[in-house]
């Protein structure tokens, strides 16, 4: 039982990971047309950069004052808090599973 659990929030990573790969890029397209200024120290590899990552799980897009940037870039954010509680959740329960066995 509890690996399918783990399973299952494995399937949740994925979930979330699909979502931030429709997400993350709209958002990066909208700030590179319209606030060039907000993403310069990531450069052009910020889709895959995890500083640029940690820039929108702190909600720090939130000081460009762009109602249609914090439309696409809560989703992401949701998305990417959703892998990364999926996977902490998954290795978890599998710990849990190793030790219960």
């Amino acid at each position: 039982m509890i690996l399918f659990l783990a399973l299952l929030a494995l399937a949740l990573a994925i979930a979330g990971f699909t979502a931030f790969v429709i997400f993350w890029p709209l958002m990066l397209v909208h700030v590179r047309d319209r606030h060039p200024g907000l993403l310069d120290r990531y450069g052009t590899s910020a889709f895959a950069n995890p500083a640029a990552w940690g820039w929108l799980l702190r909600g720090d897009y939130r000081s460009a004052g762009d109602r249609n940037l914090d439309g696409l870039a809560t989703p992401a954010r949701i998305a990417l808090s959703t892998i990364l509680a999926g996977l902490l959740m998954s290795g978890v329960l599998y710990a849990i599973s190793l030790v219960a066995a």
